[in-house]
């Protein structure tokens, strides 16, 4: 794996941007997401990029659009926004290969491309921002395999891995890191599938038929995000298995905080979008101020920084969820999580 910051650097990182200042001139910076079939980009990354460019750059105008999973879409808004005068593009691409087009356009006109989360391997961008996936998949694996031995589940038993979208360069990355993983142990997998768009349905489908091919031969499910975890627990549910075997998750969504909460779900990874969102923005301010941001590494040919999250557990969910003001009580302990939350010591 390659070197990464840690969450703890955060103050850092954010010195790191500290001569930039606030932008002197008004500009516009475009905020281009890549689906809505994870709620994070709603909910977390663009209103943490709003807030950090209302305060970094007040004269600035942010436009932010969403792809929707649609290739061509995300082209139109990209057009769209170049030709509304944007001076810096943070991506999140769609398609990470359709991405490196957009790249060489932007590059041409002297707009500054900002890879978000998802790296664009074709053409190297100006920066790129993210968590460590590679890092991510290796780690989610990890925990899993540490956890079957300690359940003593013996050695040459069968997992199932569930990778993400085949177009996302970053659903490539976390799916190598848990092929590391998982090549590392004694465990052996019985079979594995890209999510076309990281469609939880796609995922349930493939993992019901994976339950009729197996059956009790599988003790474990490397999932690469919760959407895609949450599908394999319901394909298993949907069969009458019971106990689910354990699912590996990544994203930290509410539904499967309240899943790790009720047992369902194993772990999950703790990367708040807001990390990365302010990150992006303190980047774009940097370049519309002149200046080159530092990074530590180079992927893809491309200045990099990139985030080490937190492998969220039941045993430390408490700790690294709630504690840390990720989410609060209020958000997660609802309904029939209520008591599953008082077990746990995170309400009264």
């Amino acid at each position: 794996m390659t070197n990464t910051t840690s969450l703890a650097a955060t103050t850092a990182i954010a010195a790191l941007f500290a001569t930039v200042g606030v932008a002197q001139e008004a500009a516009t910076v475009a905020f281009l997401m890549p689906d809505q079939a994870s709620t994070r980009y709603e909910e977390q990354d663009y209103p943490g990029f709003q807030a950090s460019m209302d305060r970094l750059c007040p004269d600035c105008t942010v436009i932010y659009q969403n792809g929707n999973g649609d290739v061509a879409l995300q082209q139109q808004q990209f057009n769209s926004v170049i030709a509304q005068g944007a001076k810096v593009v943070v991506l999140n691409p769609v398609d990470s290969s359709a991405a490196a087009a957009m790249v060489e356009i932007a590059q041409a006109q002297d707009v500054t491309i900002i890879a978000y989360d998802r790296p664009i391997p074709g053409t190297p961008a100006d920066y790129y921002i993210s968590f460590d996936n590679e890092g991510i998949g290796y780690a989610i694996a990890q925990s899993l395999v540490e956890h079957l031995q300690a359940q003593g589940v013996p050695a040459g038993s069968g997992v199932l891995q569930i990778n993400g979208s085949p177009t996302d360069a970053a659903a490539g990355l976390i799916r190598d890191g848990s092929r590391k993983a998982l090549a590392e142990s004694e465990y052996e997998t019985l079979s594995e599938f890209d999510t076309p768009d990281w469609a939880p349905p796609r995922a349930q489908e493939w993992a019901a038929g994976q339950i009729t091919r197996f059956g009790g031969d599988i003790i474990g499910v490397v999932a690469a995000n919760d959407g895609t975890a949450g599908g394999a627990i319901a394909a298993f549910k949907a069969a009458g298995v019971d106990p689910v075997p354990p699912v590996t998750g990544n994203d930290a969504t509410i539904a499967a905080l309240q899943l790790i909460i009720a047992g369902d779900q194993y772990n999950t990874i703790s990367k708040p979008s807001i990390i990365v969102a302010e990150a992006a923005a303190e980047a774009a301010v940097a370049f519309l101020s002149g200046t080159v941001p530092e990074s530590e590494m180079m992927l893809y040919d491309t200045p990099s920084q990139l985030f080490v999250p937190a492998v969220v557990t039941k045993e430390n969910i408490k700790a690294e969820i709630f504690d840390a003001g990720i989410r609060t009580p209020e958000e997660v302990c609802t309904g029939e999580y209520v008591e599953p939350c008082r077990a746990l010591g995170i309400t009264d």
